[in-house]
């Protein structure tokens, strides 16, 4: 092969390898009368036809963002999140050996823009912003080494609690479970470096979390694999990683805003039933 053949073949797998590299941001919408799975560009929603998790495929349909209703990004069969997972939130405790765990349940997940709406007899509701891992394909007993290959991409998430519950309860069905207790999205974004990522929460437009995903106690890896071990984590499974620092109360009126570095911003307003 001749020299300059040569070099305009490395310039192109190059160039293609970087865009293969370049984050992607997928959303689930309605429009039309129609839910379907698209990747953001800018203003504009490209639709994609079949499952998200099975090979989609451009339908050749797009339409405006200001047009389309953003769901929640996925439809999770399972919602596991981990507790106690940056030192910040940790506080004097000790450090555990293996990741918390505890379940959300799927009918607490709301989309960005929707409200978290507080039971009448909960008095002490507090935020957790926390960047979510996206299961992209079946996983059972995967080992730490291979966990990064079943992750799709990462989303925001607040994984909002009532802490007397917490307290009190036998265990945090109540709690970390109720309905509306789960936002999540914008988007899925895939490419992204997730084991370093800028998290920051916000309640009426004040900063009260900011970290970076590489101070999480056990990286996703670690979670995937962890809790492959007993759970078949399926696609579209969701896992809350943990939230940093302290955390306070919301009321009634406030506007909760999480964002991840990458993904955009998760904002939902805060009501009483």
């Amino acid at each position: 092969m001749r020299p300059l053949l040569r070099l305009a073949l490395a310039a192109t797998l190059i160039a293609d390898s970087a865009a293969a590299q370049q984050p992607i941001k997928y959303v689930r919408y309605s429009h039309a009368g129609r839910v379907a799975y698209g990747i953001l560009d800018g203003d504009r929603v490209r639709e994609l036809g079949g499952d998200l998790f099975s090979n989609p495929r451009p339908s050749g349909k797009v339409a405006q963002l200001s047009d389309v209703k953003l769901l929640a990004p996925v439809e999770p069969s399972k919602v596991i999140a981990v507790g106690l997972n940056y030192q910040s939130h940790l506080g004097e405790r000790p450090t555990a050996t293996y990741p918390g765990l505890f379940a959300k349940l799927p009918t607490s997940i709301i989309a960005t823009g929707e409200e978290i709406v507080l039971p009448p007899d909960a008095k002490n509701v507090h935020y957790e912003g926390e960047m979510v891992i996206v299961i992209g394909r079946k996983a059972s007993r995967v080992s730490k080494e291979e966990a990064k290959s079943y992750v799709f991409g990462v989303t925001a998430g607040n994984d909002v609690s009532e802490r007397d519950w917490q307290r009190s309860d036998l265990q945090w069905f109540r709690a970390k479970a109720s309905d509306t207790f789960g936002p999540l999205g914008p988007a899925v974004v895939t490419g992204l470096h997730y084991d370093d990522l800028l998290l920051q929460t916000r309640l009426n437009g004040e900063v009260v979390q900011s970290q970076r995903t590489k101070d999480l106690i056990f990286d996703v890896a670690t979670i995937v694999s962890y809790v492959s071990q007993y759970v078949t984590l399926m696609p579209g499974d969701v896992i809350y990683t943990g939230t940093p620092g302290t955390t306070k109360q919301m009321k009634a009126g406030d506007t909760v805003e999480v964002e991840i570095e990458g993904v955009g911003v998760l904002r939902n307003r805060v009501a009483q039933r």
